[in-house]
């Protein structure tokens, strides 16, 4: 005669008996039971059933329970979840930032797949050691249907992080940042904090322990897109500056508009390198009339951003006019001969001219030793 005993069934907070099992009850038969209990239906609801961490499968014809148990009835985690639910779930995308067992790694693929295979290689040494996303659980209120996924977000900071203007300036500056994350745009609570103990914050980004972390604002307050590239590029050059210089003083001015120029030095060095018909600047959202400008264009566009940015903590770039010259002209010197500015094209058409004076003549004096070695074989 079969040995009856009962079970407790752990749903929703609540603790129900299951009983008249036996040591034959098989997995399909107990699912069955589970329904009956929490008076659930099979068509419309799906059940995960728990015992000591192993699932019972719904279709198993084997024995759920070895033995009668001889202590307290077992207890049996159930979660049921509407079929309609579980079917919306199954039917979206899949993560794009998750990577599935049988996926390869290619990270170093994807990592400039937006600036195309001529893009600076990131350095290995001096880089962004991790991207932070901010999730929607973590927004200050509930994100609206018009607001970008997270996933964008994680690809607009893997954009920042790959810019090969900004690859430029860590290389240069030997720059390392642990994480660049996406500051909560709504609860700026940190923020307001952490302006409060250094006067380095910045209301669109803050930088922690001098590159330890840096965040971005990258969302418009309304949550319905992002704030344009070309802002989000000049606030993070801003943070990376306060690596070296935390107040806001003639020293971090001067460091931070040398970056602005070398930032835009190294889209400028990459012109002529096109990624399905654009260039890297046009890329980077730059003015097309300051990249094909041929004399001081840049310098004088980063010294007229300098003025207003300066202006709020009552200085003026003119103060900082001479280290800016000296780096703006110790970048123009390494710049390749066609790309040189200062000439507004006449310094390209006289290098042109001389380039086909200097053939010319080549092709003369090949013509004279042609001719010279012709009249010897004639004598002979």
């Amino acid at each position: 005669m079969a040995s009856f005993f009962s079970v407790n069934l752990s749903y929703q907070g609540k603790t129900i008996p299951l009983e008249n099992l036996t040591t034959a009850t098989t997995g399909a038969e107990f699912h069955g039971l589970v329904y009956d209990a929490l008076q659930l239906s099979p068509t419309d609801s799906t059940l995960k059933v728990l015992l000591k961490g192993k699932r019972i499968e719904p279709d198993s014809t084997t024995a759920v329970f070895a033995k009668v148990p001889s202590n307290k009835p077992p207890k049996i985690l159930v979660m049921a979840s509407a079929k309609t639910s579980v079917e919306e779930l199954n039917a979206k995308k899949q993560d794009p930032t998750i990577r599935g067992f049988d996926t390869p790694k290619t990270a170093s693929a994807s990592s400039t797949s937006y600036w195309g295979p001529h893009g600076i290689q990131p350095d290995k040494n001096y880089k962004f050691g991790r991207l932070q996303e901010c999730p929607f659980h973590e927004f200050g209120h509930r994100p609206t249907d018009t607001t970008p996924h997270a996933f964008a977000a994680r690809q607009l900071l893997q954009r920042l992080s790959t810019d090969p203007g900004v690859i430029a300036i860590l290389q240069e500056r030997q720059l390392v940042v642990g994480t660049l994350g996406e500051m909560d745009p709504i609860d700026d609570r940190l923020m307001q904090k952490k302006q409060q103990q250094h006067s380095g914050a910045c209301l669109l980004g803050y930088n922690t322990n001098r590159g330890l972390r840096i965040d971005i604002k990258l969302r418009t307050d309304d949550l319905t897109g992002f704030r344009p590239y070309f802002q989000l590029v000049s606030t993070l050059i801003h943070e990376l500056s306060h690596n070296w210089v935390g107040e806001h003083n003639t020293l971090f001015w001067a460091n931070y508009g040398q970056m602005r120029l070398e930032y835009f030095m190294a889209h400028k060095r990459q012109q002529h390198a096109l990624w399905n018909g654009q260039n890297s600047a046009m890329l980077a959202e730059l003015p097309s009339a300051l990249m094909q400008s041929q004399d001081k264009a840049i310098l004088a566009f980063v010294q007229q951003e300098l003025v207003q940015e300066m202006a709020q903590h009552h200085l003026h770039p003119n103060m900082i006019e001479a280290p800016l010259r000296q780096r703006y002209d110790e970048l123009q010197a390494t710049m390749p001969a066609g790309q040189r500015l200062g000439g507004s094209g006449t310094a390209t058409a006289a290098g042109d001219k001389r380039n086909m004076a200097l053939e010319a003549a080549e092709r003369r004096a090949r013509e004279q030793q042609r001719q010279k070695e012709e009249n010897e074989k004639k004598g002979r």
